[in-house]
């Protein structure tokens, strides 16, 4: 096995993309859940444009594992490093390398990146083993929830005041909350979520937050300075979806129980979802973190 930094080619993107369909499906497989569905090619496309940019943002945190002879992907692991806070944003070995030290020479990678970093931050699945691996490599786990389904509009009440689309103006904005809430700002992060997906703002005399909405419904990633701003802008971001849109909201622990009554609100059924991991830090709150971009 090879170990060498992961590069800015869609070729590179690719092999991460196959590597991570054929371990996430194997992991549903062995908890009992059914085939992978086929990804859509736009969501393809987004995820192969995720790999490309961590890897020009990032390339001291961001590895790829090769079979010597053959050239083949085996594993990858994603990191970044933002303001003392970092975050893992993929971990991922094929099935029929596991257990033979190809994972523990990928994660060992990641961390080293991140040493120096007061803060580490790790949106798990619910795969038992990834969560052993983390917690034995330091971090606390978390239980986490997720909220699913279509949004019942009627049930939800007008936000308590004004929300605002978002743009690349809100940069200072955006960080200034990320500080608060995670201990370090995206910063270009930002830029990369601008291009995917609406902003929603909230600033005002009691305070101010931000929220990303992906088309597909999901909520991306969401941080404020006060639970009842954060409770605002998840009202607005489910309020804004298309009828008939499935809304998803990921990663929240037992601190965002504010977020846990907007959804119930909307008709959102909870279940619980994997592990947030965290070290050196508190969960953040209010506080939805992005699997990806942490």
């Amino acid at each position: 096995m090879i170990l060498r930094p992961l590069h800015d080619t869609d070729e590179d993107a690719a092999a991460v993309a196959l590597v991570a369909a054929a371990a996430f499906g194997a992991s549903r497989a062995l908890r009992g859940g059914g085939p992978p569905e086929e990804t859509p090619p736009e969501r393809a496309a987004l995820l192969r444009r995720r790999n490309r940019y961590l890897a020009r943002t990032d390339p001291g945190g961001c590895w790829l594992a090769v079979d010597e002879s053959s050239g083949m992907p085996l594993g990858v692991s994603m990191s970044t490093r933002r303001e003392g806070t970092w975050g893992l944003s993929l971990f991922a070995v094929l099935p029929s390398v596991q257990r033979q030290g190809v994972g523990r020479e990928l994660l060992a990678a990641a961390l080293a990146y991140g040493r120096g970093c007061l803060r580490g931050i790790i949106c798990s699945s619910a795969d038992p083993r990834a969560a052993a691996t983390y917690r034995r490599a330091g971090f606390a786990l978390h239980p986490a929830m997720r909220l699913e389904g279509a949004v019942r509009k009627g049930d939800l009440p007008a936000p308590d005041g004004a929300v605002h689309e978002g743009s690349a103006k809100h940069r200072d904005l955006m960080d200034s909350v990320d500080r608060r809430t995670r201990g370090g700002a995206h910063g270009p992060d930002h830029d990369q979520l601008l291009a995917e997906c609406p902003l929603l703002v909230v600033d005002d005399l009691a305070g101010s937050g931000y929220c990303y909405v992906g088309p597909d419904g999901h909520i991306r990633l969401l941080a404020a300075t006060s639970r009842r701003l954060a409770s605002r802008l998840l009202t607005a971001a489910l309020l804004s979806l298309p009828e008939g849109t499935t809304a998803r909201v990921p990663h929240l622990t037992a601190e965002q129980q504010w977020a846990v009554d907007v959804g119930l609100t909307a008709g959102l059924e909870p279940s619980t979802s994997g592990w947030v991991c965290l070290r050196g830090m508190r969960p953040p709150e209010p506080y939805i973190p992005s699997g990806f971009f942490l």
